[in-house]
């Protein structure tokens, strides 16, 4: 398998040279030069089986393709086995029913308790198989709006050749995202709060990148979901959930609360794949810049709005440019064209040619933090379950643009409750408890700088901090 960049203008690089390269050298990100069928015994029309296969049977199976031939068979399904082992879920991804075909997919039950787990902690595997091989050493730089710090500091903390700088907003995370990030001691973790939004965040982790001198001195390398590994991982959970929902293959659709867009790529990756998708739904909060393009085929910057579901809280989603990579017939020059149009103008139009396919497929919704309490609420009322605010967001979006009833609908759970723990109280009257191993998460001191978005301090940081 070898790997091409969305602008076109980088040469194509096997899986390791991509897992740690991250954003290509271009600006755009990679992906796979073919799409690889699912396995007969995954794919839609391999039927019911009395003994369905375990996650980490499907993980390896999925991921094989993608790794080939750089990782083998039986090598990454040890890796896979390491990743999964600190999940307190035997199934790793349980799906509950919520009622009316309506299911939960419960993606938060790794060590960091969000969705973001189930793909790092891979990848801190193949980071380390990776380097160890090589001997070498990265310098890891992310952004993240909550959940990806914690996942990816929690992958990588204390592991040989890596150190990992943390940027993010200050101010706009929950406080149990930000502990879980800044109680951390291990020497090779860096977090630092950049006066800004989340997309201040992330436009200083591209100027890195985009800095040629500095990212080859510091071999920089990406966890954010621009890193191909990240969304590869994810593919799978839809592999799984399909199955595990409708073991016959027929059609399953799936509701996705968005912010950086990744996790609902994937969704479209596994239906590419051949998962008999019905349709995929965008949950959206208040800043709402993906259903306004499903909408108007326009891509528009704006002001982002702090809202009860921070990880949604972002202006560009930056793997949208994954999806339109592939409208636009895998034209690379006119996808580098969209984005330097966008950053240039702050807007941007898709051709009308381009979204007929996508709204076949394709539904989003907005709900601001009154509509989130109130599914919150509602669905502590009907169920019993307790979700947090994004996973409110996902299963209010479901509910708002199922099209057909008879098509189950996968509504993924992206974080634990006790994560949100003030937003869940608010809507229901009862706080959610951390698991017993984070009890004491405030009491632990904290450990983070505050930095300005400006990439010069940035980089003056990381030369002050991380090792040459």
């Amino acid at each position: 398998m070898r790997y091409v960049s969305t602008r076109g203008a980088a040469p194509p690089l096997g899986f390791s040279d991509v897992l740690l390269g991250g954003l290509a050298p271009d600006g755009g990100l990679y992906l796979p030069e073919t799409w690889p069928p699912l396995p007969g015994s995954l794919g839609a029309a391999a039927g019911a089986s009395t003994d369905p296969p375990t996650y980490q049977a499907v993980a390896t199976e999925v991921m094989a393709p993608f790794v080939t031939p750089d990782i083998g068979r039986e090598e990454l399904a040890q890796l896979v086995t390491a990743a999964y082992a600190t999940f307190d879920a035997p199934e790793v991804t349980p799906l509950t029913d919520l009622g009316e075909d309506l299911w939960l997919l419960e993606l938060f039950h790794g060590p960091t308790l969000a969705f973001k787990d189930v793909a790092l902690q891979l990848v801190g595997h193949l980071f380390e198989r990776e380097l160890s091989r090589r001997g070498d050493h990265i310098t890891i730089v992310g952004a993240t709006s909550g959940d990806t710090g914690s996942a990816a500091i929690e992958a990588c903390r204390d592991r040989e050749g890596i150190d990992i700088v943390i940027l993010h907003p200050l101010g706009r995370t929950s406080e149990v995202q930000r502990r879980q990030m800044t109680t951390v001691t291990s020497a090779n973790v860096h977090n630092v709060a950049i006066e800004g939004t989340f997309d201040d965040c992330q436009d200083l982790v591209k100027a890195l990148f985009a800095n040629d001198a500095f990212r080859t001195e510091r071999n920089l390398s990406a966890v954010n979901s621009i890193n191909w590994a990240r969304v590869m991982a994810q593919i799978v959970y839809y592999v799984v959930a399909a199955r595990r929902c409708r073991p016959d293959g027929s059609p399953v659709s799936f509701s996705v609360p968005t912010g950086n867009f990744g996790n609902v790529f994937a969704g479209w990756a596994a239906a590419r794949m051949g998962v008999p998708v019905s349709q995929l739904v965008i949950g959206s909060n208040r800043n709402d810049v993906l259903p306004r393009w499903l909408a108007t085929g326009r891509i528009r910057t704006g002001e982002v709005h702090a809202t009860l579901s921070p990880s949604m809280d972002i202006a560009i989603s930056s793997n949208h440019e994954r999806l339109l990579f592939e409208l636009s017939g895998r034209d690379g020059a006119r996808v580098a064209e969209l984005m330097a149009e966008l950053r240039g103008e702050g807007e941007v139009t898709v051709p009308d040619e381009v979204m007929g396919p996508v709204r076949e497929t394709w539904a989003a919704a907005s709900f601001d933090d009154d509509a989130t309490l109130a599914e919150i609420r509602r669905v502590y009322e009907s169920s019993g379950q307790l979700v947090d605010p994004h996973t409110a967001v996902g299963l209010a979006a479901a509910r708002a643009c199922r099209t057909d009833p008879d098509v189950p609908m996968v509504a993924l759970a992206t974080a634990h409750p006790a994560k949100f723990p003030d937003a869940v109280a608010e809507a229901t009257g009862l706080r959610p408890p951390l698991p017993e191993r984070l009890a004491d998460l405030f009491d632990r001191p904290e450990h983070y700088v505050v930095l300005p978005a400006d990439e010069t301090a940035l980089v003056a940081h990381i030369d002050d901090v991380v090792a040459r």
